[in-house]
């Protein structure tokens, strides 16, 4: 049974990070080398592909390739304690937004604001 398009391509990656934990050279012949010892079948061009993107496949791989949003970063450390050469921190000034009463007269049912009615 062949492997999906995306199997083919995690098995790609796979075998460019066994080659990178390797400390060995990423070439398309070694990604095939890797996926036949495996007895794992891919398209023939997806390791000349994966091989050509060297840098860029890479951090596809050890990324993840989308995923969830990970958290903020942490908070700004502690000033520093020094002498004259630090400079003043600047204090952010928030401007609050106004609420502005759009004013339509109806609920989203076709009836007059203030509920009651026809419910």
């Amino acid at each position: 049974m062949p492997l999906s398009t995306a199997a083919q391509q995690r098995a790609c990656s796979y075998a460019i990070l066994a080659l990178v934990d390797g400390d060995a050279e990423i070439t398309s012949a070694k990604i095939a080398s890797i996926l036949a010892s495996c007895n794992v079948e891919v398209e023939p061009y997806w390791p000349a592909l994966y091989a050509g993107l060297k840098d860029k496949a890479l951090d596809l791989v050890l990324e993840g390739g989308g995923g969830g949003g990970g958290g903020g970063g942490g908070g700004a450390g502690p000033a520093a304690a020094g002498g004259d050469d630090a400079p003043a921190a600047e204090e952010k000034v928030e401007e609050e937004e106004e609420e502005i009463d759009m004013g339509g007269g109806m609920d989203m049912f076709g009836g007059d604001e203030g509920g009651g009615g026809d419910y």
